[in-house]
């Protein structure tokens, strides 16, 4: 196969390491954005400047966001006793767009793993547990899915949690979700009947 033009192997290299894009797909994409008119392109690129530039994570919540606090968590109107655990942005998203939560989140980051020195390791957990020693929290919700690795951290967050709020609820979405499933990849119906039916951790 002839060499490509450095700018456009660059390009295309920078693609290629994008979830589903492969050598070929990422070249048929760079391809497109030639054909763009200029103004277009030069639009898409600082738009993708901006993401680095203007989004940080909410400090209350862990969420990407351009303002800070972000848009739910400084909402008079979202519920402050009930807190939904996620492991990404994505799930929130997930289950944001279902419209059926009226709450607030906490984005770990990362799904916790107990380290062989008994540490919990992962996610950002000091963090979790300042969020919830206010005492406006009087229910967590972890919605991390289906997963062994998910169950394996329910397991762990509920332990951690308990020792530093023992009057809390804690509760886990409802086993709609199929096994092996991720949240942010349940369909919004299962999502809303996961929750309306969750289950409390003992």
């Amino acid at each position: 196969m002839r060499k490509l033009p450095e700018a456009l192997s660059a390009v295309v290299d920078q693609l290629s390491r994008l979830p589903g894009f492969g050598p070929k797909s990422a070249l048929r994409a760079a391809m497109t954005f030639l054909r763009w008119p200029e103004g277009e392109t030069r639009r898409l690129g600082a738009a993708i400047y901006d993401l680095r530039d203007k989004l940080h994570l909410c400090a209350h919540c862990g969420a990407l966001t351009d303002v800070n606090p972000c848009s739910l968590c400084s909402d008079p109107a979202r519920s402050r006793d009930m807190l939904c655990v996620t492991a990404d942005w994505d799930s929130m998203l997930s289950i944001e767009e279902g419209g059926f939560y009226s709450g607030l989140y906490f984005i770990l980051g990362g799904l916790p793993a107990a380290t062989a020195g008994g540490r919990d390791d992962g996610a950002d957990l000091e963090r979790l547990d300042e969020r919830i020693t206010g005492g406006d929290v009087g229910e967590v919700v972890l919605a991390l899915g289906a997963t062994v690795e998910a169950e394996q951290a329910e397991s762990l967050l509920s332990a951690r949690l308990r020792r530093r709020r023992p009057d809390l609820r804690i509760s886990r979405l409802a086993q709609g979700i199929n096994l092996s499933q991720e949240v942010r990849f349940v369909d919004r119906d299962t999502l809303r009947q996961s929750f309306k039916y969750r289950q409390s951790l003992e």
